[in-house]
């Protein structure tokens, strides 16, 4: 099994671009709902939850972690690798930023994301060390989360605040945008429409999927850790009112998850 985790349920939408890239393999899924957001949480902390999570998701048969989590990504993925060092692990910020400065065509690129991925300017940091000649502008946009959260998507009052966030943006000329927190793929058609045609938008979780799926192209050994089927498990370490508006929107159907304490 892959499996993929996030501080919360953004991370359905990893889980909806490994099912629609990768369909013949099961995905085992946990949210870390009990002690979200990690973006305002020290390294230490997030450290220790993505420790647990991993142990968790390899005693149910995870051959692969995915980290879903931006901020996990940032500020965990290290720690995870050398600890994990016989575990193939997976972070969503690499292949996100490697994708917007392969397709920029006047060098400047716009990422989005909460207030914690933002200020960690582990993206600005990443993409300059691929293209120290890029521009890159960031913008934290606190208000997509709990707009996504609540079903807002299509929304005049989210378009609206799409469009307060963006602004910045258009004023920078960006060619190519990174969505830095898994919610805001659920925006992406909103934030286009605001953008403009000119500007790509990049979702990391679909190049993530892309990177993983090669793998087991390239990698006989890597392949060979998986089993074939499509019974799909969900976890979570508290009940969110809202995983089932999350789970229609990234995956077309309700979940019910299970409800497991780590702590």
């Amino acid at each position: 099994m892959i499996g993929i985790f996030d501080s919360g349920i953004g991370g359905l939408t990893v889980v909806k671009e490994f099912l629609r890239c990768l369909p013949d393999h099961r995905i085992i899924y946990f949210g870390d709902t009990a002690r979200l957001p990690y973006g305002t949480k020290s390294p230490k902390f997030i450290e220790n939850c993505s420790r647990q999570i991993v142990r968790f998701l390899l005693s149910k048969g995870a051959r692969a972690i995915v980290i879903a989590c931006h901020t996990a990504s940032a500020l965990a993925a290290d720690t995870l690798k050398r600890e994990f060092k016989n575990v193939p692990i997976f972070e969503i910020i690499t292949p996100g930023i490697k994708k917007a400065a392969r397709i920029t065509r006047n060098k400047k690129i716009g990422v989005i994301g909460t207030p914690g991925t933002i200020k960690s300017r582990v993206h600005e940091r990443g993409l300059l060390k691929i293209g120290p000649d890029l521009k890159i502008y960031t913008k934290a946009c606190p208000l997509f989360v709990p707009l996504v959260e609540e079903g807002w998507i299509h929304k005049k009052e989210t378009k609206s605040i799409i469009k307060n966030y963006l602004e910045t943006m258009k004023d920078k000329k960006i060619d190519s945008l990174v969505l830095a927190c898994t919610h805001y793929p659920l925006l992406k058609d909103e934030i286009a429409a605001v953008l403009g045609k000119k500007v790509s938008i990049v979702n990391p979780a679909y190049d993530l999927s892309l990177e993983f799926k090669e793998k087991l192209k390239g990698d006989r050994k890597f392949s060979s850790l998986f089993k074939k089927g499509k019974k799909h498990q969900f976890f979570v370490s508290d009940n969110p009112y809202n995983f089932q508006i999350m789970s229609s929107l990234s995956l077309g159907i309700k979940i019910n998850p299970k409800v497991v304490n780590l702590a």
